[in-house]
């Protein structure tokens, strides 16, 4: 999106893998890009630093912290699976909870002197870690207002209040072969 590369949108269900997608990418994971060339990244965060590479037009990949995406993306999102889904994992989901709380009020306290994770404007780091934070908060959302993370939730809530965020939530019905094509490329609007 930031990036405005523009590319053909398949919204997959989950429950039922298309075949194209499991040829792509046999782990079966969303996301899934396949360029123009044939090489497929099934990375998120591959595909964001793979895209804004060829346009970054904000400078995102000049806040892009490695092993704070790392973080999010290893333990964190360990934790707020486990959280989010105890029955799949037979996970204590409290545990898992205050595990992921410690995470927030580390990001709560970076926030606290800079506004956005890597400094004072938006970047890389915190479109990589917002998504995941936004679903913590989500799993039990009147614990989450409960707990004292000021600068963690202002954060969170400018972030889902942007033009950008706005503009991706997109729920086209799922893709089957033979379905037109869905072109996307970055809307125009203004930067939060």
């Amino acid at each position: 999106m930031m990036s405005g590369t523009a590319c053909e949108l398949r919204e997959v269900k989950l429950s039922a893998k298309p075949e194209a997608m499991l040829a792509a990418s046999p782990k079966g994971t969303v996301p899934v890009l396949v360029t123009a060339e044939g090489e497929v990244i099934d990375e998120s965060i591959d595909i964001m630093r793979r895209s804004l590479q060829r346009n970054d037009p904000e400078g995102w990949l000049e806040r892009d912290d490695a092993d704070l995406i790392a973080r999010n993306d290893g333990p964190f999102k360990h934790d707020l699976d486990r959280f989010k889904y105890p029955e799949r994992h037979g996970s204590d989901a409290l545990a898992h909870r205050e595990a992921g709380l410690a995470v927030l009020r580390d990001l709560d306290a970076r926030l606290a002197g800079q506004g956005q994770l890597c400094g004072v404007q938006r970047g890389l780091t915190d479109m990589a870690i917002m998504p995941f934070v936004r679903q913590f908060a989500a799993v039990d959302r009147a614990w989450f207002d409960s707990q004292p993370l000021p600068h963690l939730k202002s954060w969170l809530e400018s972030h889902l209040e942007s033009h950008l965020f706005k503009a991706i939530m997109l729920r086209p019905k799922p893709w089957s072969p033979g379905d037109p094509i869905v072109r996307f490329a970055a809307p125009e609007g203004p930067s939060p």
